[in-house]
């Protein structure tokens, strides 16, 4: 870890908790006649299920947190701040299996992570800040440009290789994005890079001849090593709340994908979606964005989240 990691990480905490803050104003203003009532009985039990339904953590889960948290303190008296880190508490042992740190392992050179998502997710972005990342920890690191669909989406990742020292692999706009993938990695393999991170194409998940350009980017790299691609990153986007349920199914069902990135979790009240995710498909959360700048895409913490999500102290 270099010197100024811990600084990063305190700075990323800082921008988490604001970032959440309208995920937990909205949380603490559906709980507002809970806090006021002080005590915990079947009432104020179904209005903290119905507040959590809101904040889009899903209705089963959010009745299963409730009463978990109503346990052995049926009608007693609870304070705001003892509610908030009781909650806080039961959310992190929900998140806490998913908080799986994201490795590039050393040994599979170069490590292929490919980048899926929908149209507006941040994709783009999320690989040249995970560029920078695994640049500062000494990986030699190569971006191909598999979004060949949208000229913006080559020149960006361009801008992002000129920042981080990375080089970009990249043809001209509407060349096969499968053989751009194929020949990326014969280059960095050849060059004995330690990452290839693949950009592709934003696909609305409804739309077949799309996702199946996908199975045949996966299939066509394994022609040239059959483990590859070495992790599958889904993108997301937090402020589509529920909807992100049914874009994962759908890229999970057409992909391997190993691990989740959350973005914009600064831009929704409905930060709650993550739970429902990893309640739901128990995949882990490799990273949350919570701003645009290099530093603000960080590894999931559980604990962190949580806290910042209920406004625990």
């Amino acid at each position: 870890m270099s010197e100024r990691e811990p600084i990063r990480q305190a700075g990323f905490l800082s921008k988490l908790r604001t970032g959440l803050s309208r995920s937990a104003n909205a949380l603490a203003d559906n709980l507002s006649g809970l806090f006021n009532k002080k005590k915990l009985d079947a009432e104020t039990v179904s209005q903290l299920a119905e507040a959590l339904v809101r904040a889009d953590v899903g209705s089963i889960r959010a009745s299963n947190i409730a009463d978990a948290i109503a346990k052995g303190r049926y009608d007693t008296e609870i304070s705001e701040a003892e509610l908030k880190s009781v909650l806080a508490a039961q959310i992190a042992s929900i998140l806490k299996p998913v908080e799986q740190p994201f490795v590039i392992d050393s040994s599979r050179k170069p490590f292929v992570i490919l980048v899926v998502g929908v149209n507006g997710t941040g994709k783009t972005t999320t690989i040249g800040k995970l560029a920078q990342k695994f640049s500062r920890e000494g990986n030699r690191v190569m971006l191909a440009a598999g979004d060949t669909f949208r000229a913006a989406a080559v020149e960006q990742l361009q801008l992002w290789g000129a920042r981080t020292g990375c080089q970009v692999f990249a043809r001209g706009s509407g060349a096969d994005s499968a053989g751009l993938a194929f020949d990326a990695l014969a280059k960095a393999r050849s060059e004995e890079l330690d990452v290839l991170l693949i950009d592709t194409a934003g696909r609305l998940q409804n739309k077949a001849d799309l996702m199946a350009e996908l199975t045949k980017i996966v299939r066509v790299l394994k022609k040239l090593d059959a483990e590859t691609p070495h992790a599958v990153l889904l993108v997301l986007d937090a402020t589509v709340g529920q909807n992100a349920i049914s874009q994962l199914e759908i890229f999970k069902a057409t992909v391997p994908v190993t691990g989740l990135v959350m973005t914009k979790l600064d831009g929704t009240a409905k930060g709650g979606i993550l739970i429902a995710l990893a309640d739901r498909f128990e995949l882990p959360i490799a990273y949350v964005g919570v701003g645009e700048g290099p530093d603000d895409l960080q590894p999931f913490s559980a604990r962190a989240f949580a806290e910042a999500l209920t406004g625990a102290a």
